[in-house]
């Protein structure tokens, strides 16, 4: 194989691929990437057997070949290069001469036989999907979902896509929840449950600018994102998620607060909030909320907001991180916080957004 290629176009395709290239080197292959020129179109592929990615690039072809080059390594070159272009040349699958201006490399490269090789999928079904649309929806619930949880259905987000087209993704990690609904306005045969793993949904967002929409493709233990040329291939998480529509609370205590003011004092007064629980206090009355933190080793902390709230006196506690969490992602300029008693989920919402619903259980004082 001998190549040129644009060092920018070289570093955004490399960057593409560091989330999703294995760093564990459990497996040494993971660690790299396929560079394949031998087909009508030159692509990359990167894969952790999770998750993989098929994306065209665009080179100078002088003598065709495959190539699996260590990701990482490569990146860190082509990042200290001066000159706008650089040749990759090989004469095997074992090294490869990475050349810009003056600068020589030689880089050890591993058998490109033996990179796993792209799934075959037979769809389903698929769904036509607004990018922006479906990268806004993820940035609302992913931080919801869990991270390393022993309920491995919770470490991703559930897709639930109804055959009218509706799609509702879901994040939760057992001590909160985020819902957010929105129209495809493309019908499907069948309900699906989609359980997506975390990794795989942060990485979508890379891969939209420019692109107006995305093709969902499903299989029974995949789903394929088609991502304007980029193909992402996702195997699904197996099992079952937890029904959410049932935790989703009818409350009967319910104030009306501006959004900054209510995230301000929040992040205010979880600076004396102990470091693991992040537990505030909140006492609500008419028109009136007072939150409160303390630590026996530093002190404490309290702010007063003005609520529009008229209503039975309530003092509870929560994780100030996770209502903060919640009302970071939203924008506007008012939201509800619905509550019923010191042991029951809350529920945050944005005002006049019935489709996107926050569920934050309590803590106890």
């Amino acid at each position: 194989m001998k190549i040129t290629i644009g060092k920018e176009e070289l570093q955004e395709r490399l960057q593409n691929i560091q989330n999703i290239v294995d760093k564990k080197n459990t497996m040494p292959i993971l660690s790299h990437f396929l560079l394949d020129i031998e087909g009508e179109r030159p692509f990359i592929y990167a894969t952790d057997l999770q998750l993989a990615l098929k994306e065209p690039v665009t080179v100078e072809i002088q003598r065709g070949g495959r190539l699996c080059i260590p990701a990482k390594k490569l990146l860190e070159i082509v990042r200290e290069m001066d000159s706008d272009s650089i040749t990759l040349d090989s004469d095997d699958d074992q090294w490869v001469k990475v050349i810009s201006g003056k600068s020589r490399f030689r880089l050890a490269c591993l058998p490109s036989a033996d990179f796993p090789s792209w799934p075959n999928i037979e769809a389903e079904d698929e769904i036509v999907f607004n990018a922006e649309d479906l990268v806004d929806m993820i940035e609302k619930t992913i931080y919801s979902a869990g991270e390393a949880d022993t309920r491995y259905t919770l470490n991703g987000l559930l897709f639930h896509i109804k055959p009218e087209g509706r799609i509702n993704i879901v994040g939760t990690d057992g001590h909160r929840l985020a819902l957010i609904t929105k129209e495809a306005g493309h019908k499907i045969q069948e309900e699906k449950r989609l359980i997506v793993p975390r990794k795989a949904a942060m990485e979508i967002g890379k891969f939209v600018n420019g692109v107006e929409t995305i093709t969902l493709r499903f299989s029974k233990n995949h789903v394929l994102f088609k991502i304007g040329d980029a193909d992402l291939l996702v195997r699904l998480i197996e099992g079952t998620y937890p029904n959410y529509e049932q935790v989703l609370p009818q409350n009967d205590k319910v104030m009306r607060i501006r959004r900054e003011d209510f995230l301000k004092a929040l992040r205010r007064v979880s600076i004396m909030s102990r470091d693991r629980s992040n537990a505030v206090k909140m006492d609500l009355s008419d028109g009136t909320l007072v939150i409160s933190s303390s630590n026996p080793d530093l002190g404490e902390a309290r702010d007063e907001i003005d609520v529009d709230y008229k209503g039975e006196p309530l003092t509870i506690g929560f994780n100030a991180r996770y209502i903060i969490d919640s009302l970071s992602v939203m924008t506007g300029d008012n939201v509800t916080f619905s509550l019923h008693d010191q042991l029951s989920p809350s529920l945050l919402m944005e005002e006049g957004q019935e489709n996107y619903k926050c569920v934050i259980m309590p803590m106890r004082l």
